[in-house]
């Protein structure tokens, strides 16, 4: 799968927001459709890997990307905007990120590329992960979708009736590598209507959409 003569090429950042199985099926999505990833996870982000998912997560998905960066290395190929990417996600993308791109507050790795993708108008996602929501949380997200991000929060689709967590965690992540708007096939499973889903559901009452 290619675009401009090369693989689609893609940065993943992984944040100290609960929800780190998000980041880890993102990157396994992309490197099974054939694209690069370019991988960067925070301290914080690898200290949730490993808490939630377990204390080889962080080393799988080192060996699972097509290329992965120290956070803390700002003179990383994805810090500049002459090395050209498709687009970046942040999955899950912490309260702290979130402010420090609203801001422009470059001092790390995650928030240069993220800096990066909205001065070159390319496509940011941001899985932001909270909740409660306080007015500082909303301002931020006012400011970064006004400079072109995607806010993106992980919101199950309850109406696809997911059987398991691993169902909720797949249709997100899908949805996620969907809104990066490449010329490739949709991931997600798409609503077809509540006729279209009782025909595969048969037996099943009534569902809503989004």
């Amino acid at each position: 799968m290619t675009f401009a003569d090369r693989p689609f090429r893609v940065v993943v950042a992984i944040t100290g927001a609960s929800g780190a199985v998000l980041g880890e099926t993102i990157v396994k999505k992309l490197m099974m459709v054939g694209a690069e990833v370019h991988l960067v996870v925070s301290e914080a982000g690898q200290r949730t890997l490993a808490h939630e998912i377990g204390s080889d997560a962080y080393g799988r998905l080192l060996l699972a990307a097509t290329k992965a960066y120290d956070p803390d290395d700002i003179g990383s190929a994805i810090a500049s905007g002459s090395f050209r990417v498709d687009g970046m996600i942040i999955a899950p993308c912490s309260m702290k990120t979130l402010a420090a791109i609203a801001c422009g507050v470059s001092d790390n790795l995650i928030i240069r590329a993220a800096d990066v993708q909205l001065k070159e108008r390319r496509r940011l996602i941001l899985l932001a992960r909270e909740t409660p929501l306080h007015l500082g949380h909303l301002r931020n997200m006012t400011s970064v979708t006004e400079m072109g991000a995607i806010v993106m929060p992980p919101v199950p689709a309850f109406y696809q009736r997911p059987l398991s967590v691993a169902d909720v965690v797949d249709h997100i992540a899908s949805r996620a590598i969907d809104m990066l708007g490449l010329p490739m096939p949709g991931l997600a499973r798409s609503w077809e209507g509540e006729r279209g889903w009782l025909a595969l559901h048969p037996g099943g009452d009534g569902v809503g959409s989004e």
